[in-house]
């Protein structure tokens, strides 16, 4: 966890107003740390969403402030102690337990994302384009063609793979938050989302949106 990205997203969060935090490197530990960092002076994890980054290929967490009192007065305890953070300075000690959690969260989050409904479309789609482009930019005769649409079945048959292994990734992590003592709670949208023991939902729906 860069000493630079921490300072940024402090300053950031002196703002008052939800703010992302990019992974470029697609690290989901350290976006849990950030997370608990983050945790640690009144604000809380939200959401997180794929497509990060320059080249699209990272991870976007948000945060939002929490408004609870056990959160503000955590918040003000710990800016007492560590009035530098936003410059460098000390930061509270990781817990290594509750960075474990956010863990979870932020896995299942990205696990759960979309229903295997839309999973199968999108997966349909790309397919598709993959194994039309060729095609496209250089012209086929028949042959190429027969070849195409036997790569394009391929891949399709991968789909059913695809949603098992996620399916089974969803519940790995849901077990884990479910022993923790994690509430599960359906968005508007279908989507399942886990929240700890007594909380919510930070704002509604899509926060992303």
């Amino acid at each position: 966890m860069g000493k630079r990205q921490v300072r940024k997203m402090l300053r950031q969060m002196s703002g008052g107003e939800p703010v992302q935090v990019t992974s470029t490197m697609a690290s989901m530990k350290k976006l849990a740390r950030l997370a608990f960092t983050a945790q640690q002076f009144g604000y809380e994890y939200a959401d997180v969403r794929q497509g990060g980054g320059p080249q699209g290929n990272g991870i976007v967490m948000l945060i939002v402030p929490d408004l609870s009192p056990q959160a503000r007065t955590r918040a003000a305890r710990n800016w007492t102690r560590y009035p530098n953070a936003g410059d460098g300075g000390a930061l509270p000690p990781i817990v290594s337990d509750e960075v474990g959690l956010l863990k979870a969260r932020i896995k299942f989050d990205l696990a759960a994302r979309y229903t295997e409904k839309q999973l199968t479309v999108i997966a349909g789609v790309s397919f598709t384009a993959l194994a039309l482009g060729p095609a496209l930019t250089f012209g086929a005769d028949t042959t190429a063609l027969v070849t195409i649409c036997g790569i394009w079945a391929a891949l399709m048959a991968l789909v059913p793979v695809g949603l098992v292994v996620n399916r089974r990734y969803r519940a790995k992590y849901a077990g884990l938050l479910r022993a923790a003592g994690f509430t599960p709670v359906t968005e508007q949208g279908g989507r399942l989302r886990y929240v700890p023991p007594g909380g919510q939902l930070p704002g509604h729906g899509n926060p992303f949106a």
